[in-house]
């Protein structure tokens, strides 16, 4: 059985999302309180100046990703910005979603490639994180890449009346697939968000996603995480028979969930070579009034960032 759930994983997530569409998680405008990285702020400003000062040392020419072969999108006239990135939509989403596994990153010419600063969002959903992040953020040079497991998941994210091409690229991708790449250069990200997505994915996998990850991030850039925290509610709810393996259960929908420690999402990360930041667990009380219901809920948030200098020890 749980070998069904793992291969049936993505029909699972898209009959989540044609149930529920964009009505069962709430945009999440706390994230600016708990995350700054992700609005207009200082932290914002150190990383675009490190950014212009490295401009070309970052993105030096056309070469393969290490994560796999990548993507090539050829421009046959310069164009502002705005168009520029609107040009691009349908070519990237075509062949993200069906070559991607046989084309090279040219490292000048991808989406956001003009950006100063870009944000990815991986399990973005149907965009709770995303809407919030376009919408508070108005730096010009934000770009912001969101990507989902679920196909229905990114088509309703690119159906939003908030959605704008030119300021963002929705894209379905497989964080464990190895032999899918990103739609961008190593070293050309400021901040990665995983906002309860790592724990969707089976623990022996989470490792090389992370690490896949981190080789995404500028040096200085930031992963930012929120997950469920060791015997959280929802946890210690689960009944008889739903436990897959050690902390990893299967809900009656068919989707999983991982509940973590703080050592191991520590481990995750400096073994991916990020150093840690911040590494902290939430306890909350919820108080459901009408279900008289109190709910003492657990997640853990995390912080690491990519090195400016390789660590040579």
């Amino acid at each position: 059985m749980p070998v069904d759930y793992e291969i049936n994983a993505c029909k699972y997530w898209n009959d989540f999302y044609k149930i529920h569409e964009n009505g069962f998680f709430k945009d999440r405008h706390w994230l600016f309180t708990e995350f700054p990285e992700l609005g207009p702020s200082p932290n914002q400003n150190h990383m675009k100046d490190f950014a212009l000062e490295n401009k070309k040392s970052e993105i030096p020419e056309c070469r393969s990703s290490d994560n796999g072969p990548g993507l090539t999108i050829k421009e046959h006239q310069k164009c502002s910005p705005s168009l520029e990135h609107k040009k691009q939509m349908l070519p990237m989403e075509e062949n993200v979603t069906q070559k991607l596994s046989r084309l090279e990153i040219c490292a000048d010419e991808f989406a956001g490639s003009s950006a100063t600063y870009r944000i990815l969002e991986v399990g973005c959903g149907v965009g709770n994180t995303v809407f919030p992040i376009l919408q508070t953020n108005n730096d010009p040079g934000l770009f912001v890449y969101c990507c989902d497991f679920s196909s229905t998941a990114i088509e309703l994210v690119q159906t939003n009346s908030a959605y704008d091409p030119a300021r963002c690229f929705a894209f379905v991708h497989d964080l464990c697939d190895e032999d899918q790449s990103y739609p961008v250069p190593q070293d050309s990200l400021d901040v990665i968000v995983l906002i309860f997505v790592l724990s969707a994915v089976v623990p022996d996998k989470m490792q090389k996603a992370i690490s896949r990850l981190s080789r995404l991030l500028k040096p200085g850039g930031m992963m930012l995480l929120r997950d469920y925290g060791r015997y959280d509610m929802a946890q210690l709810r689960f009944k008889k028979g739903q436990c897959l393996s050690g902390n990893f259960y299967v809900r009656g929908d068919g989707t999983r969930v991982y509940f973590f420690t703080q050592d191991e999402l520590d481990t995750l990360f400096t073994t991916a070579g990020l150093e840690k930041v911040q590494n902290l667990v939430d306890r909350r009380l919820q108080v459901n009034r009408g279900k008289q219901l109190t709910m003492y809920r657990v997640w853990i948030q995390c912080k690491y960032r990519k090195p400016l200098m390789p660590n040579t020890s």
